[in-house]
């Protein structure tokens, strides 16, 4: 090159470098962070309106007298935008007395001044405008006007208006910086669905795909409209349907056909694909145990059956609780899976990595803020320097539970003083264990009775503040109504003496004035207590006896009313002592889903005790909970018992014998309607002989509602040998439980199966009881 070609180029340059002001853009890539040796002079904020120029000084870290750097300069900026006041923001630098100037040129976003929806008929404008998240008063977002453009869309879909158009427009004036919004909408045509076809479906049937999804076509109290997101989830829930039965290239998809009548017909396509099977499985990295013994633990996901990935989930979870049982608390399993198209098999296999034992060091309690340590520790069934076991974990979190005071028991572990050590933390969350309770009935025998009940499971009789703490239980009682009064006060001690032996007390009286029942004649008084005692024997069995002493008073025997009572008239003294033994493996006391109970006793008045009655009692329960088609329980209840008199009385006590009918035992008969009467009076007489069985179904119907379907059986003779004369009566229904607020809410239909005397059609009868906690 020349050197009189090369000399306009080297001006250019020249005048490149000497160029006076440097402007940064907001989409402008950063420069390098480079300081440049001059001294900020002057820091100047132009194109504010609304903001004041001490609130963005405020922002800006950059000071007057401090050299200039970019960074710092490009963090302003950044800093200021975060505000959410600008929308766009220019950095310059100007030469300034021999240093810089330093110029930030914002523009300020509109304020909104009115928004106004135009178009809308069939969607009113309220709903619409509860949808919206841009408010007047707010600074202009584009983002969020966006989201109330789509939100609009969603609501009108909702509506069955599929082709629904909605546009914006935003008028800003330059003088005041506010703007107006117009949210233009056409709404289109509402459509409906008229028909639900579904396609290539050979597994299972259109009523079944149907079931699953919430999509309906237009019917009765239906609108029937086509709503795109529940659609959406509709077809996710088919195909996990299909990938839960094994069709793991299951594929779903649709089409929507129109009328010329605003219908629309939907299509729903399946590609259902092979179902798969498992293969084999292989499991690799056990040393501690035999494989057979970890294949032993699999149980959901299994040879020749069919493969979905829940079972197989279950299964890492089962081999995983089997290494937890014995101890190897950090044992990892992983899986993985290869799929053989061709033959329709899924191969598995299971890594394990077992790690060490791990050993209880400390065990923490936390959540209890009422109840005292030593009544949660007292029901762990695991102790510090026991190795983890996963059966005593669940063992001890069932008696928590059992307990009645807590809502939650969690566990979780914290590195213990040696390596394979752990602390075990026993988290609980405590619930209401205070209860004022009420409830009521009505019958032709006891007409209306209510009842009011308070209770304390947690109580503490040394603690004055709050009288809570301590695991002991005290209740108080009071039925009121038109012909029974009963009042009564009872404490339990679970653990006496800081001893595993459970003590208590109760008070009552009892008072049924029958002269204003149908068929009945004479007043019945008890007043009297009991003592009781209990232990423990096993995890699962516990026994006890009892003392009770009773003053019976029958008065105001009718002159029509059965010589059975008329005997019994006066004040009588029983004295009995009752043995107990009861086993129970059921999951939870108040709640069971599986388990069984089993408990008998004997009791013995008289005799050796004295008091002026003498007989003996057996009775035996057996209940057993079966959990059944996902979240059901069926319960199986059988009640049976037989007494007799012996010594100086010939025949048992009118008032000691066995009853059935009514809430407790046969539902849709009257209260101690079924068994013996008197033919005279239509009094019922009781029986030295029961056999009740009951069946119930429950099931989860919403989150706080179950549904129960019940059949009740049984009868009550007047001896031992009689049984079975008769036959038996039936009794079957319906009712709801229900978790309110105020407490559970329990009410059940019974319908005798056979007319009763005096009627002339089977009767049902409501049977409801409500309780509140605090």
């Amino acid at each position: 090159m020349t050197q009189k070609n090369s000399y306009p180029i080297a001006c250019l340059f020249a005048l490149f470098l000497v160029s006076s002001s440097v402007v940064f853009a907001q989409n402008e890539e950063p420069a390098k962070d480079t300081q440049i040796q001059k001294e900020v002079k002057v820091i100047e904020v132009t194109g504010n309106k609304a903001i004041s120029t001490p609130t963005i000084m405020a922002k800006i870290k950059t000071r007057v007298g401090q050299p200039y750097y970019a960074q710092a300069s490009r963090d302003d900026i950044k800093r200021l935008y975060e505000t959410g006041f600008f929308s766009d923001i220019t950095l310059s630098l100007v030469d300034h007395e021999g240093g810089l100037k330093v110029i930030f040129k914002v523009e300020e976003r509109p304020v909104i001044e009115e928004i106004r929806i135009e178009g809308n008929r069939k969607v009113a404008r309220g709903i619409l405008t509860h949808k919206l998240k841009s408010k007047m008063g707010q600074y202009l977002n584009l983002a969020l006007l966006k989201e109330d453009v789509a939100a609009f869309k969603k609501e009108y879909e909702r509506h069955g208006l599929l082709d629904v158009s909605i546009e914006h427009t935003i008028d800003t004036d330059p003088k005041t910086n506010k703007t107006k919004i117009v949210i233009l909408i056409v709404e289109g045509r509402q459509v409906k669905i008229r028909k639900i076809y579904i396609d290539n479906n050979f597994r299972f049937s259109d009523k079944k795909v149907i079931s699953l999804i919430k999509t309906r076509t237009v019917g009765f109290l239906r609108a029937g409209f086509f709503k795109e997101d529940q659609f959406s989830d509709d077809l996710e829930r088919i195909k996990a349907f299909y990938l839960k039965n094994g069709y793991l290239d299951a594929k779903v998809d649709y089409r929507i056909d129109y009328d010329t009548k605003k219908n629309i017909y939907l299509r729903i396509l399946i590609e259902e694909g092979k179902q798969y099977t498992v293969g084999s499985i292989a499991i690799r990295g056990y040393e501690k145990f035999s494989e057979s013994e970890v294949r032993d633990s699999l149980n959901a996901c299994l040879p020749g059956g069919v493969f979905t990935y829940d079972a197989l989930k279950e299964d890492v979870a089962n081999i995983q609780g089997f290494y937890f049982g014995k101890g190897y608390i950090f044992a990892q399993v992983k899986e993985s899976t290869a799929l053989d198209s061709a033959s329709g098999k899924v191969n598995i296999s299971y890594s394990l990595e077992e790690n060490q034992e791990a050993y209880v060091d400390r065990i923490e309690i936390r959540g209890n803020l009422k109840t005292q340590d030593k009544v949660i520790r007292r029901e762990l069934r695991i102790r510090p320097g026991e190795k983890f076991d996963g059966g005593k974990l669940k063992r001890s979190k069932e008696r928590l539970y059992n307990l009645g005071f807590f809502e939650e028991v969690n566990y979780d572990t914290s590195q213990g003083t040696e390596v394979n050590q752990r602390n075990l933390i026993v988290d609980v969350k405590e619930a209401k264990t205070g209860s004022f309770s009420f409830g009521g009935g009505y019958s032709s025998i006891d007409q209306f009775v209510g009842f009011v009940e308070v209770e304390q499971k947690n109580f503490d009789w040394r603690n004055w503040n709050t009288f809570t703490g301590a695991g002991q239980d005290v209740k108080a009682r009071a039925d009121m109504g038109s012909v029974r009064q009963n009042f009564e006060l009872s404490f339990t001690e679970p653990w006496m003496f800081d001893h595993p032996v459970a003590g208590g007390f109760d008070l009552y009286k009892r008072v049924h004035d029958k002269n204003s029942d149908v068929g009945y004649g004479y007043v019945e008084d008890r007043t009297g207590g009991d003592l009781r005692l209990s232990k423990e024997f096993t995890e699962y069995v516990k026994g006890g006896a009892s003392y009770r002493i009773e003053q019976v008073d029958i008065s105001d025997v009718a002159s029509t009313a059965t010589q059975d009572l008329k005997d019994e008239q006066g004040k009588k003294l029983i004295s009995s002592v009752e043995f107990f033994l009861t086993r129970d493996t059921t999951d939870n006391v108040f709640n069971p889903t599986r388990g069984t109970v089993i408990s008998g006793s004997y009791e013995i008045a008289g005799g050796p005790f004295a008091g002026d009655k003498d007989f003996n009692k057996l009775f035996s329960l057996v209940s057993q909970y079966v959990p059944v088609f996902g979240k059901g329980v069926l319960q199986f209840e059988l009640r049976a018992g037989v007494m007799q008199a012996f010594g100086d009385s010939d025949k048992v006590p009118i008032y000691e014998r066995f009853y059935a009918g009514g809430a407790n035992t046969i539902r849709g008969y009257e209260e101690r309607s079924v068994g013996p009467i008197d033919h005279n009076t239509n009094d019922p007489l009781g029986g030295e002989s029961l056999i009740v069985g009951n069946i119930e179904y429950t099931v989860p119907l919403l989150e706080f509602v179950k549904g129960a379907l019940f059949i009740d059986s049984g009868n009550v003779w007047s001896k031992a040998q009689d049984i079975g004369d008769g036959g038996f009566k039936t009794g079957v229904g319906f009712g709801v439980r229900i978790k309110t607020p105020i407490g559970p809410l329990k009410l059940d239909y019974g319908i005798p199966m056979e007319i009763q005397p005096g009627k002339n059609k089977r009767e049902g009868r409501f049977h409801f009881s409500m309780s509140h906690g605090f």
